[in-house]
Parts: structure tokens; C-alpha cells; sequence
């Protein structure tokens, strides 16, 4: 009994007079839907095509949009590049594909890896096969590509059919062109026989079998037995056979998104940023993406911000330090900002050119379009940074700033200037602009936000880190409290306990099949990326608590490994300032014999003398680049390590290095929950 009613995501039904004519209609959400399902509809003789709609459209557009600004770039379309483009296969075989349509997973990065892409063929046949049915036949493909002499061929008469898809049957059309060359099939009759063998219609299939087999005795004059096992082998196949035009079109998403990377990252990954503007974990993901390829992502500009994610290439900071070059926040992707104030921001500045600074912003924008609450949003992010003032001054001065600049709009819709604006009207004849600049206004550095209240407002307002990571003050503490390489996850062996340390997020709880009882997965940052955890009940219900408010804390739990990949289990969770002085037991500082140690010794004795804890200490001093010498301290002198002296410590000219040891990883042990 049919007991509820659905909507096909795209399916749209097609016919030559109005469909209520023909079916059956009624309104799901405001839609006009058909009241048979798809197999009777199209069983009746109507035409159903699925219309997709895909953001990856839009990411494209976007990059290509702003290549087009690049010098030089202006005649750039994207429907006209090479398909034979060395780079972008260079990026697909290094399994470099975030953010690639269809290849992103570690499931295709190591597909990727291992087939070595060379033609755009193979990108259409990976589409094909990367799913639950045809996946069984990927080493068979991978194997042909490598050893021509493994390929293993139906029969002689398939063997060109077959040769691009080194011996696999990958796509339907496939198996319709061989029973046209076996038996002899027209093209209808072929799709006849692709749709019973797909669907596994028994009836139909069994008048097939016939139909193939005289087919085959009359064409090639093939025996009964021959022609059954040929049949046998297509059925095999048509069963998990995907559409090729289909793929064929995805692959083109694949390799053009692909290409846009590999040529042109600044752009594409501006564009990726910007199709995911309002959520926070895409975006937090694809900006450690920017990262690990040498990308910064800044702080929004009111100068140089666009609506969404803005790329900047020719930046002279950018150009000295080698890299690619930058992407600025969009105005329309800070919280609270929104795209109507971006918008109206953005054409004042391309009307009457840039902005000095918050006065003169104020001065130029309509209050309407651009109230309070959207200021301090723009100034807690960092959009007036250009102008030198610190955030917390003009943060500080924004309520007069405003004040004032309504009382010199008012005073000039009413037709009134001050003496000072006369002033201002008379060239300066030893000044070219006749005004003051930036550079000769003064401001207190004294009255910046404190660093961690500006990484808050920029994670609270940008969901991102832009100005530093939290984790910066334990810069080098962190590397030796973790024991594997983030960007060798990979290579982890089962059930290897590891620890690490970073900002847990997004936070997401459910319940368990088992007992119904509370477990959660969530992102731990890092200062080289995110990876996703699994905190189950047990561990959960004695730290969960743990995980409130973004700490930043210290995990530790098991690597467990399957046909998946690799998955991480924690099994305790601690909050990092506490728990890591007892975690470093000790700490080798190596010194240059040739400079300031005198100053080095007097702030290390302070640090041991100020804070009593666990952690003893070493002095070494560099002779050459092969030997050091070490002499003991006191091992009275135990030291409870603190960002603020470690940071001070790290920062003494003397000192060239340290080397850290760590308490070993060793996971509490759980009782049992359940006893008889």
C-alpha cells in the first residue's frame, strides 16, 4: 500500500499536452507533482529527465569571473581549455582534490594516486566505477592500465569496445554497442535489452536471451553455448553499468574545477570559499586547504573586499615570500554585516574611489545602509586595519565617530559648512593632497583588543581564526605533545594510541544504537589543519564537559583502521593549560655560546623560581652544526611551564633550539561497564 508521498529532488515529467491531460496531478510544497510514481508514468509513455542543479556551476563561473580580471585575461573561457593540461594531471595523481568535484574523498584522492591519470577518458571511467556495485571491478581496471597483458577481453570481436576501458565494462552504452556487434542488435533494441538487464525485469530477460542468441547465430554464426556465456558476461556487467554520457559530463566538472586549481588556485579557491559563505565548517575546512597549498586568507577590507571571498594577486608581500598570493574575506561574509550593507559599501567605493579612514567612511556612508551594529562588526574583524588604528581605538572612539559624522550630514543636507570644511576647500601650497594623511596622525597602540578577545570576535563573526590560532602560544609545546603527523594520518597502523592537541568544534552529540546513551563526533584544530574525532558514551560521559565553548585541550585515544580508512577514537579529553605542565618532563635549551646568555640565565632562573612545578632542565651549548655540550641543572630546580615564560624564554636572542621530552602516551584503563 502506497502510505505517503515523496518529490524527486530534479525529476521532471515531460509530455506533448498538458500533463493533466494524461496522469493523475496534485501540490506537494507548492510544486505540481504527478500522482503516479516514475515507472508507471513513464510506462504510460511520458518523457521524465532530471535537471540537475549543481553549486559546482557557480564555483566555476566565479573563478573564471575573476581570471578574467588578471591582466591579460580578459578573453579566458573555461569551455575552451585543453583537455591535455600537464598540471592539472599532476594535481589529480597527487591526490591534491579538495574541493574537486567528485574526486574530494580519501576514498578518490587514493584512487587518484594509484591509476595515474594520464588521459580524460580515465577521469570518465573513475566517475563510473567509484561506486558501491562497480567499485569490485577498480583493480581489474587499475591492473590493465599498468600490464596491457592482463586485460582480459569478452570476446575477440569486444576487444576495441573494451580497450579504453582497459577490459572492464564500465558504462551501459558499452554493453548496448556489444550486443549490437555480437547479435546484431539495432539501437533500440539495445536499450531494451540494457533496461532489463539493469533492472533485472525477468520476463523480458529470458525473451532477450532468445532474442541474443539467434541474433548472434545469424550474425557471426556463434553457437548457442558461445552465445550465452557472451550473454552471461554482459548481464554481469549491465548490472553495475553507469550511464557514460553522464559521467562524461561529470568528469568535466572534475577536470575543469581541477585545471581551475592547478592554473589558477588564488581564484578557485576564492570562489570555493565563497560557495560556502554561511557555513562555518566548509568554509573553516577549505581555508586550511588555502593554507596547506601557501594561500593566506585575510582579514575583510573595506578597500579591497568584494562581496564574497576576493582573490588578491599582486600583493608585494605575496610576490617577496613566493606564494601565489591571498584571499580577503568578503564583506557579505562577515556575520551581521550582510550583502545589502556589503553592496551598498562597495559601490560608494567604486563610484568615488577608496577610503582613508573610519571618519571619512562615516562620512561618505549613508547611516541607513550602514548602521551601528554593522560597524562594530566591520572594525572587531579588521576592515579598517589599513588605516594603522588599532581595532580596540577606533572601537573605543566609534560611538563619537558616529555622533559626529550624523551631525556633519545633517549640517550639510541643511546647506551649512563649518570653517574648517572652507579650510579644507583651500589647496595647501606645500601639499599635494591638502589634507592630512594616515602617516601623520598618531594612535595609541596601547588600546589593541587583547589577543584572545580579537581571535574570539574574528571566530565569532568570520567563523575563522584570520589574525593567529589560539594555539601560537604554545608554539613548539604542541608539535612535541602530539605524536603523528597530521599530513600523514594515513600511514597510521591499527590501534595505535596517539595524543594530540588542538581546539575541539563543532561539537555534534548523538545517541547510541546500543543503550541510547549520549557519544558526539567533533573538529579538532590544529596549527596544521582539522581532523574530524569520535568520542563515544563511556569517554563522553567522563569528559564531555570538556568539549564546551571551544576549549583548547589535549586528547588522547586509539587509531582504528578499516576498508574506510582511518578512523580516530578518543578516550580522554583534558584542557590543555592544566594538563600540559605535568605532560612535558623535561627540557634541553640550547644555547649560542656567542650570544646574550647572560640575559637568558637571569629570565630562566626568574621562570624557575616564579612557578615550582615538574619539569626539570637542561643547558646545552652549540659548538658546531654536528656537536653540543650539555651540563645539568639543579634537579631542585623543577619548573611548572607556562605559555607567557616559555614564549619569553623561546624568544632570547641565545636561544638557537630546544629539545622536549614527553610523558609517555598510556591510556587510562576502563572497567568493564558490564559485569555478570
Amino acid at each position: 500500500m502506497v502510505r505517503n508521498t515523496g518529490k524527486h529532488a530534479c525529476g521532471i515529467i515531460i509530455g506533448d499536452q498538458p500533463i493533466h491531460n494524461l496522469v493523475p496531478v496534485t501540490l506537494q510544497e507548492g510544486d505540481l507533482t504527478t500522482q503516479y510514481a516514475k515507472g508507471p508514468a513513464e510506462d504510460l509513455g511520458l518523457l521524465k529527465m532530471d535537471f540537475l542543479g549543481l553549486k559546482t556551476l557557480t564555483v566555476i563561473s566565479d573563478a573564471e569571473t575573476s581570471v578574467k580580471r588578471l591582466e591579460g585575461m580578459r578573453d579566458f573561457d573555461i569551455e575552451k581549455i585543453t583537455l591535455e593540461d600537464s598540471k592539472t594531471y599532476e594535481l589529480l595523481n597527487q591526490g591534491k582534490t579538495v574541493g574537486v568535484f567528485q574526486l574530494e574523498s580519501s576514498g578518490m584522492q587514493s584512487l587518484c594516486k594509484q591509476i595515474g591519470l594520464s588521459v580524460f577518458e580515465e577521469i570518465i571511467a573513475l566517475v563510473a566505477l567509484y561506486r558501491p556495485g562497480p567499485m569490485q571491478f577498480i583493480p581489474q581496471f587499475i591492473r590493465g592500465k599498468k600490464d596491457a597483458k592482463t586485460i582480459e577481453v569478452p570476446h575477440p570481436l569486444l576487444r576495441e569496445l573494451v580497450s579504453e576501458t582497459y577490459g572492464v565494462m564500465v558504462y551501459q552504452e558499452q554493453v548496448m554497442e556489444a550486443a549490437r556487434i555480437i547479435a546484431g542488435y539495432t539501437l533500440g533494441g539495445a536499450d531494451i535489452l540494457r533496461r532489463a538487464m539493469g533492472k533485472k525485469i525477468a520476463s523480458v530477460m529470458e525473451a532477450q536471451k532468445e532474442v541474443f542468441v539467434a541474433g548472434a547465430n545469424k550474425t557471426h554464426g556463434m553457437s548457442r553455448k558461445m552465445a550465452l556465456g557472451i550473454f552471461a558476461i554482459l548481464d554481469k556487467f549491465a548490472a553495475y553499468g553507469f550511464n557514460k554520457s553522464h559521467s562524461a559530463a561529470y568528469a568535466m566538472l572534475s577536470y575543469r574545477t581541477a585545471y581551475l586549481k592547478a592554473n589558477y588556485p588564488v581564484e578557485f579557491m576564492a570562489a570555493l570559499l565563497s560557495s560556502e559563505q554561511g557555513n562555518a565548517d566548509k568554509v573553516a575546512h577549505f581555508i586550511d586547504e588555502a593554507t596547506a597549498m601557501d594561500i593566506r586568507v585575510l582579514s575583510p577590507d573595506i578597500n579591497t573586499s568584494r562581496q564574497s571571498f576576493t582573490p588578491v594577486v599582486d600583493d608585494p608581500e605575496d610576490e617577496a615570500a613566493g606564494r601565489p598570493g591571498s584571499i580577503r574575506f568578503g564583506l557579505g561574509a562577515i556575520k551581521g554585516v550582510g550583502d545589502a550593507a556589503a553592496i551598498k559599501v562597495i559601490e560608494e567605493r567604486e563610484a568615488n574611489g577608496p577610503f582613508t579612514d573610519l571618519d571619512e567612511f562615516l562620512e561618505r556612508m549613508d547611516s541607513k545602509a550602514v548602521n551601528r551594529r554593522v560597524l562594530e562588526c566591520l572594525v572587531k574583524t579588521g576592515a579598517f586595519d589599513f588605516s594603522l588604528e588599532p581595532r580596540g581605538a577606533i572601537f573605543e572612539r566609534l560611538e563619537e565617530s558616529i555622533n559626529y559624522a550624523t551631525a556633519r550630514q545633517r549640517d550639510k543636507e541643511a546647506g551649512q559648512n563649518s570653517f574648517f570644511d572652507m579650510l579644507a576647500d583651500t589647496p595647501d601650497a606645500n601639499s599635494d593632497s591638502g589634507g592630512a594623511t594616515n602617516s601623520n596622525r598618531t594612535f595609541d597602540m596601547s588600546k589593541q583588543f587583547p589577543k584572545n578577545e580579537m581571535l574570539a570576535y574574528e571566530k565569532e563573526l568570520l567563523g575563522f581564526y584570520v589574525s593567529g590560532h589560539p594555539l601560537d602560544d604554545y608554539n613548539g609545546l604542541v608539535e612535541a605533545l602530539t605524536n603523528f603527523d597530521l599530513d600523514k594520518i594515513d600511514d597510521l597502523g591499527d590501534r595505535i594510541e596517539f595524543q594530540i592537541c588542538g581546539i575541539a568544534s563543532g561539537v555534534t552529540t548523538k545517541l547510541s544504537r546500543r543503550d541510547n546513551r549520549p557519544w558526539a563526533f567533533f573538529n579538532l584544530g590544529t596549527l596544521k589543519g582539522s581532523v574530524q574525532m569520535n568520542c563515544y558514551a563511556d569517554p563522553y560521559g567522563d569528559y564531555g564537559h570538556n568539549l564546551e565553548n571551544e576549549k583548547l585541550v589535549l586528547i588522547k585515544g586509539s587509531v582504528f583502521r578499516n576498508e574506510e580508512g582511518v578512523r580516530l577514537s578518543v578516550s580522554e579529553i583534558y584542557p590543555l593549560e592544566t594538563s600540559m605542565p605535568d605532560q612535558i618532563k623535561h627540557i634541553t635549551w640550547i644555547l649560542d655560546p656567542k650570544g646574550d646568555t647572560e640575559a637568558f640565565f637571569y629570565d630562566l632562573r626568574e621562570a624557575l623560581d616564579s612557578t615550582r612545578g615538574s619539569t626539570t632542565s637542561d643547558l646545552a651549548f652549540k659548538l658546531d652544526d654536528n656537536t653540543i655540550v650539555t651540563a645539568p641543572t639543579a634537579s631542585s630546580l623543577r619548573w611548572k611551564v607556562n605559555t607567557d615564560e616559555w614564549a619569553k624564554l623561546r624568544s632570547q636572542p641565545a636561544v638557537v633550539g630546544c629539545i622536549l621530552q614527553t610523558a609517555p602516551v598510556e591510556l587510562k584503563k576502563r572497567e568493564r561497564r558490564w559485569k555478570k
